[in-house]
């Protein structure tokens, strides 16, 4: 068994690394910090290789693509991604289009790579990292919940298509509310409140997945939202999201 992750060297992704090498899956990591994933493989029992890339690059996606398509995982991990807090108006251009890069294009090109590899293989598993902010307005994190919006419909897009198909390929979405990891530091905020660790919801979000879930919300508040949020009219979610979000703090640049 063996598994592809992107984003592995910290937070929810780490967290599946550690969990899927104690389940005895060889793995793939993939992420920025060459000393977070050299750290990360001593520490793991199975056979990891890493590469260190910037994935908000196309043409990195295609090179990860091309060094592990010719042994092909099990299992495809899209979890690299990070958020930009404050006014849209006020935002760095460049910052953006650099999440939009990240979060989904990155996404997009290795879905579509390695959901070709799975089908004609006859098997494969993709869990895409989204969130609970794909199925609300973001005020002052406009572009990140767009962003995860994207992910939320592009996955379950997918999963029709395979269903329609009768696939044994599956994949699914994790969508987690907030996270106690640093997603915070680099989005250049923080609730005041830290959410739960990253440990616990790596660990239910691999229960689902393999039980074939398509939909993963972590946390019955997180499910009881996605639930009430139904039933809001679109302004008034746009009011309640302005309120919630403005309860961040600043982090220093």
């Amino acid at each position: 068994m063996r598994a592809l992750i992107t984003g592995a060297s910290s937070g929810i992704g780490r967290e599946m690394a550690i969990q899927l090498s104690q389940m005895g899956y060889d793995l793939v990591l993939a992420a920025r910090s060459q000393d977070k994933l050299e750290e990360l493989q001593r520490l793991l029992p199975t056979r990891v290789s890493i590469h260190c890339l910037d994935l908000s690059e196309e043409s990195n996606c295609h090179t990860l693509h091309e060094a592990v398509k010719d042994d092909l995982p099990d299992l495809l991990i899209n979890n690299a991604g990070f958020g930009i807090f404050g006014e849209f108006i006020k935002g760095d251009l460049d910052a953006e289009l650099n999440l939009i890069d990240l979060n989904i294009r990155a996404l997009h090109i290795l879905t579509k790579l390695f959901l070709r590899d799975f089908v004609a293989a006859g098997r494969g598993t993709i869990l895409n990292t989204s969130s609970i902010a794909a199925f609300m307005p973001g005020p002052l994190m406009s572009s990140y919940y767009a962003s995860k919006a994207y992910v939320q419909r592009l996955t379950e897009a997918i999963y029709g298509e395979l269903s329609r198909q009768k696939s044994p390929v599956h994949i699914c979405a994790l969508c987690p509310g907030p996270v106690k990891t640093n997603f915070n530091q680099r989005a250049g905020a923080a609730f005041l409140v830290d959410g739960p660790e990253s440990g616990p919801i790596a660990a239910y979000a691999l229960k689902k997945m393999f039980a074939s879930k398509l939909v993963i919300i972590p946390g019955w508040p997180i499910r009881l939202m996605r639930f009430f949020i139904r039933f809001v009219g679109t302004k008034s979610l746009l009011r309640i999201m302005y309120w919630v979000q403005s309860l961040r703090r600043r982090q220093p640049a």
